[in-house]
């Protein structure tokens, strides 16, 4: 599995939605469940998918699905292996 499917799957099972929904517009200001517990159990999930530990500053400005994966490169996860 991708780095990508890997992505997606912890977005589409915690906000039980399809995948096709996940673009740029996917935002906790657009997205209306996307609150602060769920925005603290979608980092968690992420820091055991990727086995990251994110800093406070990345925590906070975790704020979208695109912004989320530049994140996550900065921890060397890649993107690239579709």
């Amino acid at each position: 599995m991708s780095n990508l499917q890997k992505y997606n799957e912890v977005f589409t099972t915690l906000f039980n939605i399809d995948d096709n929904q996940l673009n740029k517009d996917f935002t906790f200001k657009n997205v209306e469940d996307w609150d602060s517990i769920l925005h603290l159990s979608l980092i968690t999930e992420l820091e055991d998918t990727f086995d990251v530990m994110f800093e406070t500053e990345d925590i906070l400005s975790f704020g979208s699905y695109e912004n989320g994966m530049k994140i996550l490169e900065k921890y060397e996860v890649s993107f690239n292996d579709v």
